[in-house]
């Protein structure tokens, strides 16, 4: 692995638009030769997307809002400062109580990377869900991403 130090000020970082939010890669696969990813993730109040699965885990980091995280069975309320771990293959989702939230999201690997840009270059911005939802579709099964549910 290559190692090298990469800065990233405030308000600089690709955002990318997926379904459930605007995630702005702080730290990516590229500046870590594939080995993690940082994101700050933008959502707005509602239900994000919908129950999933994938190989990489993520762990959360709440900046600012109230939140709601489904892994598995059970369902963990975020406030400022809270984190929490989602294991890999795990089902999860989340959902925003507040107008707005706003979080890190640190993952192993560059998949979840290469899933956003992937979202981003395939989903049409204020498309109703209706027709997102199967662009979306495609674009999970080429990252082996596994939706559990359909959108609500």
């Amino acid at each position: 692995m290559t190692h090298f130090v990469h800065h990233s000020p405030a308000g600089d970082g690709v955002e990318l638009r997926a379904i459930d939010a605007i995630h702005t890669v702080k730290i990516g696969g590229k500046q870590t030769d594939g080995g993690y990813e940082l994101f700050e993730i933008d959502a707005p109040r509602g239900h994000a997307i919908p129950l999933h699965t994938h190989a990489w885990p993520e762990a959360y980091y709440l900046l600012h809002g109230t939140m709601s995280v489904q892994v598995g069975e059970d369902a963990y309320d975020l406030t400022p400062g809270a984190a929490l771990t989602v294991p890999p293959y795990a089902q999860h989702t989340f959902s925003i109580a507040t107008p707005s939230a706003k979080f890190l999201v640190f993952t192993l690997t560059d998949a979840m990377g290469r899933f956003f840009a992937d979202l981003d270059e395939s989903i049409p911005v204020d498309a109703p869900m209706a027709e997102v939802f199967p662009l979306a579709a495609a674009a999970a099964a080429r990252h082996g991403v596994s939706f559990v549910q359909p959108p609500r």
